[in-house]
C-alpha cells in the first residue's frame, strides 16, 4: 500500500487546532485560540509564528480599546495545505 505523505507542519496538535479554527472562521483572535486550546500564550505565539512563516496564515496585531489584539486569518496557501493534509489523512483510514 502506498500512503501519501502527511504535512509535517500540520502534525502538531496545536498547529492543527489553529488551522482547523481558521478553516471554519473568517478570523480568530489570540484569546479565542487560548480559550479553546488551553495552551500557554508562549506556545501559541510560537506556533502562530511557524504557520505565518509558512504563509499558511496572516497575523494582524492591533488594539481593541486599550488592549492589544492579535487576529489570525488563513491564507489561500494555508487553506490548500489544510485540505491536502486532510485528504492525505483520509487515505490512512481506507
Amino acid at each position: 500500500m502506498n500512503l501519501p505523505d502527511l504535512n509535517p507542519l500540520l502534525m502538531s496538535e496545536l498547529r492543527l487546532s489553529i488551522m482547523s479554527m481558521l478553516y471554519q472562521e473568517e478570523e480568530v483572535d489570540f484569546l479565542f485560540i487560548k480559550e479553546i486550546t488551553k495552551a500557554s500564550s508562549g506556545n501559541i505565539s510560537v506556533q502562530i509564528d511557524k504557520l505565518a512563516q509558512a504563509n499558511y496564515i496572516e497575523v494582524e496585531k492591533g488594539f481593541k480599546g486599550k488592549r492589544t489584539r492579535t487576529v489570525c486569518r488563513i491564507t489561500p496557501i494555508g487553506r490548500k495545505a489544510f485540505e491536502d493534509h486532510y485528504e492525505s489523512l483520509k487515505q490512512y483510514f481506507k
